[in-house]
Order: C-alpha cells, then sequence, then structure tokens
C-alpha cells in the first residue's frame, strides 16, 4: 500500500521524489493536473533553466527573499546552492556559472535538468500519476483522504507543492491553514511614453530605478519593450514592491537612471563636448554607449534641433539632457506578467509551518514546499532554490520515518 502522496509535479514535488530512495520512493505516489510535470522548469531562463544563483552563505542568500528570509536560514543551511550544484553535478549535469552568478545547465538547455529529475524519480520507483489533479484534502483518523480525478485516496503523509493555485488554497484554508492572499511578485511595468515610443529592444547594462513614493529602488540590466519596461532591475523592483504596488493598483511613478552617473556627470560631460567637439553635430555623435535611438529620442524630447552643434547647447538644454539621463520621470500605468514564468506573494501563512521540516505545525503527516508557501524571491534562480532546498529537508524528513 501507498502510504505517501506528493501533490503537484512542479520543481519541489519532483526534488522530494528524487531524493526519497527506493525504500521510501516504491511506497509514494505523485499525482500531477497537467499530462507533463515540471513545467516552469521546461520554460524557465527562455527554455536555459536558471538553476539556481551563486551565493554560498546562506545570510547572504536569504537577503533575495522579499517574503521568507527569516524562515529560509535554516532550511539553507541544511541545502543551499553549492549543494544543488553538487547534486546534479553527481548526474552528470555540468553547470556554468555566468557572469552574474545566475546558474545554468552547459548545454543551455532545460532538458538536461528534466532528465536528471525524471531519472532520479524513476530509480525511486515513485509512482507518477499525470493528468490526475488532486482536487480536495481533507483530514481523516491517520492521515487524509485526497479527491483526484481518478478517485479517492487515502494516505499518511501528504506533501503539497500545489504552487500558486489559488483553486486549491479553500481546500487547506478549510483544514484550518491561513493563507495569505496572493498577489503577483515578478512583473514588467507597463507605460506608454513618447520618450520610449518604438524603442523596444534596447537595453541599458546598468540603469537605477527608484520608486520614491514607496522607498523602493534596485539596479541592474533594464530592458525597453513595446509595453514599457522590464529586465531584472524592474523584476527586482515588481518582487520588493509587490505588496504596495498592488495596493496603489499599479499606477505610481518611476525614477530611471539610464546611465549609472550622477546629473553633475553628465553636466560635465557635456560641457566638456561644447569645449572639445564645439562643431559636431549632436544628433550625429552620442557620447554615451546606450544605442543612438534612444540617444535622438532624449534630444527630440528635450527640443534640441538636428541642425544643432554642441556649441550651441545652453545651459538649459545641458540641464534637461543631465535630468533626462539621470532623474527620468516616466509614469506607470499597470503591469504585465509572464504566463510561463509567474510567480506570487502569497499563499500558506509562514508561522503555519515548522521550517525545520517543513511540516504544518497543527497538521502531522503534512508537509509543504515550493510556491503553495507565501515565499518568493528575486529573478535569478532564487525562487527554484527554495523549491530545491525546501524539497531536500522534506525528502530527509520521510526517509527518517519511513526508512
Amino acid at each position: 500500500m501507498k502510504k505517501i502522496a506528493i501533490v503537484g509535479g512542479g520543481a519541489a514535488g519532483f526534488f522530494v521524489a528524487a531524493n526519497l530512495g527506493k525504500v521510501v520512493g516504491q511506497q509514494t505516489v505523485l499525482f500531477e493536473q497537467a499530462n507533463l510535470p515540471l513545467q516552469k522548469v521546461r520554460v524557465s531562463g527562455g527554455g536555459r533553466c536558471n538553476v539556481t544563483h551563486a551565493c554560498f552563505d546562506p545570510l547572504d542568500l536569504v537577503e533575495f527573499y522579499p517574503r521568507g528570509k527569516k524562515e529560509l536560514r535554516s532550511v539553507f543551511y541544511t541545502f543551499q546552492p553549492g549543494d544543488t550544484m553538487a547534486w546534479f553535478d553527481e548526474r552528470n549535469v555540468e553547470l556554468k556559472i555566468e557572469d552574474d552568478n545566475r546558474v545554468f545547465p552547459v548545454s543551455d538547455s532545460s532538458l538536461s535538468i528534466i532528465e536528471a529529475l525524471t531519472k532520479a524519480v524513476d530509480q525511486n520507483k515513485v509512482q507518477l500519476n499525470f493528468s490526475d489533479g488532486v482536487q480536495d484534502i481533507q483530514q481523516v483518523e491517520n492521515g487524509y483522504e485526497l479527491t483526484t480525478k481518478s478517485g479517492k485516496y487515502f494516505f499518511e503523509t501528504v506533501i503539497i507543492t500545489t504552487g500558486s493555485t489559488p483553486k486549491f488554497w479553500k481546500s487547506l484554508k478549510d483544514l484550518g491553514l491561513k493563507i495569505v492572499s496572493p498577489v503577483p511578485s515578478l512583473f514588467t511595468f507597463n507605460c506608454k511614453d513618447p520618450r520610449i515610443e518604438g524603442l523596444m529592444g534596447i537595453s541599458f547594462e546598468n540603469a537605477a530605478i527608484k520608486i520614491n513614493q514607496h522607498k523602493l529602488e534596485a539596479e541592474g540590466p533594464m530592458l525597453i519593450t513595446h509595453w514599457g519596461f522590464s529586465g531584472p532591475a524592474v523584476l527586482r523592483l515588481s518582487a520588493w514592491g509587490a505588496l504596495r504596488l498592488n495596493e496603489c493598483g499599479y499606477k505610481f511613478e518611476i525614477e530611471i537612471n539610464f546611465v549609472s552617473q550622477s546629473k553633475e556627470d553628465i553636466i560635465a560631460l557635456l560641457n566638456n563636448k561644447k569645449q572639445q567637439d564645439a562643431k559636431k553635430n549632436i544628433h550625429k555623435y552620442n557620447p554615451f554607449d546606450f544605442p543612438k535611438r534612444f540617444w535622438l529620442s532624449i534630444l527630440q524630447y528635450c527640443q534640441i534641433g538636428e541642425q544643432k552643434v554642441y556649441a550651441d547647447l545652453s545651459k538649459k538644454q545641458i540641464e534637461a539632457v543631465a535630468i533626462e539621463l539621470t532623474q527620468g520621470n516616466y509614469s506607470v500605468h499597470g503591469k504585465s506578467t509572464f504566463k510561463d514564468e509567474f510567480v506570487t506573494a502569497g499563499g500558506v501563512d509562514l508561522k503555519e509551518i515548522d521550517f525545520q521540516s517543513m511540516q504544518a505545525k497543527k497538521l502531522p503527516h503534512l508537509f509543504f514546499a515550493g510556491e503553495v508557501l507565501n515565499i518568493d524571491a528575486i529573478t535569478g534562480g532564487f525562487n527554484f532554490q527554495a523549491c530545491w532546498s525546501e524539497g531536500y529537508v522534506i525528502s530527509e524528513k520521510l526517509k527518517d520515518i519511513y526508512q
């Protein structure tokens, strides 16, 4: 008889199953509503799979989690990114650390990660029930009754790794668990503005973005898209500001420094150009390393004519350009989310969980991992790392019980 159920075949659920060993694996069923598992792993990082982040000190690592920072400390002391990399390395998946410390398979394909996980789960003899999602969970004597597409089943132990699926949260509420309402955590900013119109695809290596009304700021690569702004700097802001930006209906002002320099630096640079390159046409000679199209857009916005040379620049015009490049104000009206890489804040309240085991404090033998918890991180492999670490903690606990 099967004694253990894993509900959800994403990163967290599969990592639990992959680490159970055969003795416990043979007593386990994994239920997944889709016909294929690991959907987010498949599409993450543009299909390359950003497995984790090369940050090997748990005290530093927790700083990347707007929600879950305190609770994850003990979890990361048990299993951190170095352990994740070793786990995949032992299964012949070669990984690489990129310049921004994100970790990817050398193959640049998520299939390398998926194959390693599915092989480990198969070796552990875990029964896989695909296209058989769990619709309800009830606490019964000595365990839990699961209602799935295919019928009702009894299990002593249940691991919930359903991700952020509010439909299933009603069942968890009925068990007496407190649920924090979900809000999007990783999203891009919608902005219609003449300064960026038609400039989709232009990127800035290190932009600094502030939301002054909420005292939020972030730095990093930024991209102009056909709907507004995207890129790591924007996604970081969206994670840290998830709750406050939701409360204001995603309408707020942002201030962008496109050039990683101060206003005074830019004024000095342009005054220097005025002396050194007096006769050069301003529109033809862009003194910055961002694309010329953006430079022309800023000049047009500052009403600097196409025939102007650097010598013609007035003090007022120099200041206007410097402000646009270092303190450009843009109005955000709404957000866009990536359906495949959607991350939410919200889920099971963290006070409900004992993070030494990932077990519910009030419900014996009921475990949680992954996005079903009110934990989320900025972009860069951190959300997956939380899944791997929590899943590993659970698998160790199950081996203590059932081996």
